[in-house]
């Protein structure tokens, strides 16, 4: 699907969808609890229809009604399963661990870029706790039973691994320690998931260098919603930033979210801050819309912290730069950086099909600030984490037309 915009500013008021990255939590919570939750509020979209049917091919049960998910726990575990991940990276590295937990002999498919993305740092560790990689490459394969114990593990590729080992490790009979030998890079994410697990009466201690979980702890059911996704606000925060005019309701202002520092950065942006320098490192999913925020600042502004981006959908950081190139921004990318200069207009074009639902979203965000129409290939993408991204632009005024 091909979409043209004709460049306008964008007024209303939004109810920012749910949080993909707490939907995937909470149904791996509820489904890892003896007995039934129901969570509301979960996020319809790609990547969480991944997770509901990976978590049901390991032996849950998910009933969907009335815009709530009721969540039957693992009672009896799938003893083999094949798992589809579909295009989810979080699907992915949450439940191999998981999977390993149960004692699971699973295989993981997926489709897309997900073939390509490592899971490099989880398999040594796995391997010397009791996991057999029937198949370290693409698809992966495991046999065995995890059992409790010290993992040793870089946090630098992704948060998500030790997200998995957090689930994962809660489920054994003994207590483990996941240590860190580098950097955790985006650490929020980590923070929700002790969160969510809190809620379901699980705790977690965090330590310098890493993270102690107790065994045998048990998930309770319960009942919860899902508060508003501050990655997806992002997009329509920095529309207003740079000549729209848009209330973003429902927010949680408590919220853990790392990507709730959208909310900060479009503050000093408003107020006229010469923005030289954002640490995109634990904010990665940012980056695409902080590009297009920065080309309308009042100084050259470096995003660093960028080199994961190399990994996602596509080559994020080499997506974005080409995106705004050909819309008339002037931006340059490093391994780890980009460099964006501010003008008073872009020009418009057309955003290239690079099948990554944060560049379309940023590219529909940009097209605000064109002279000229922008088209935009394979903006079906936005299905993968935001099905109604389109409608909402349409609803906000935006002129939005398949092609």
């Amino acid at each position: 699907m091909d979409i043209r915009i004709k460049p306008a500013a964008l007024h209303g008021k939004l109810n920012v969808p749910p949080s993909k990255s707490i939907s995937h939590r909470m149904l791996i919570c509820a489904a890892l609890c003896d007995g039934e939750s129901v969570i509301n509020d979960v996020l319809d979209c790609e990547d969480i229809t991944a997770t509901k049917n990976a978590l049901t091919a390991l032996g849950a049960n998910i009933f969907e009604e009335n815009g709530r998910c009721r969540v039957v726990g693992i009672n009896a575990p799938a003893k083999t399963a094949t798992v589809d991940c579909k295009e989810s990276g979080s699907a992915l590295r949450f439940l191999i661990p998981i999977a390993a937990a149960l004692g699971c002999t699973a295989e993981f498919i997926g489709s897309g870029r997900l073939p390509e993305r490592p899971i490099t740092p989880i398999i040594q560790p796995l391997c010397d706790n009791g996991i057999t990689f029937l198949s370290e490459k693409w698809p992966y394969k495991i046999s065995g039973k995890l059992r409790a114990g010290s993992y040793r593990i870089d946090g630098s590729m992704s948060s998500q691994f030790i997200t998995g080992l957090l689930f994962a490790l809660s489920i054994l009979d003994g207590d483990s320690d996941i240590i860190l030998t580098s950097r955790l890079n985006s650490k929020p994410y980590v923070d929700i998931t002790a969160d969510c697990m809190r809620k379901f009466g699980v705790q977690v201690t965090e330590y310098d260098g890493g993270y102690r979980v107790k065994g045998g702890q048990k998930y309770r059911p319960q009942t919860v919603s899902v508060e508003a996704d501050m990655s997806q606000c992002a997009f329509f925060a920095a529309a207003d930033c740079i000549g729209s005019d848009i209330s973003l309701l429902n927010l949680a202002p408590d919220s853990v979210q790392g990507d709730r520092a959208i909310l900060d950065i479009a503050a000093r942006f408003k107020s006229g801050e010469a923005i030289e320098h954002i640490d995109a490192t634990d904010i990665p999913d940012l980056v695409p819309i902080l590009a297009v925020l920065m080309c309308f600042g009042k100084t050259v502004c470096r995003i660093t912290g960028c080199a994961r981006l190399r990994i996602k959908e596509c080559d994020r950081l080499a997506a974005v730069t080409e995106m705004l190139g050909d819309l008339g921004g002037k931006v340059r990318a490093t391994d780890d950086m980009i460099e964006i200069t501010p003008v008073d207009m872009l020009n418009g074009g057309t955003v290239k099909f690079y099948n990554d639902h944060r560049i379309v979203m940023a590219g529909a965000i940009a097209a605000t600030r064109c002279k000229n129409d922008v088209i935009i290939k394979g903006a079906q993408c936005v299905n993968k984490t935001y099905p109604n991204f389109f409608d909402d632009y349409r609803m906000l005024g935006g002129c939005a037309d398949v092609i």
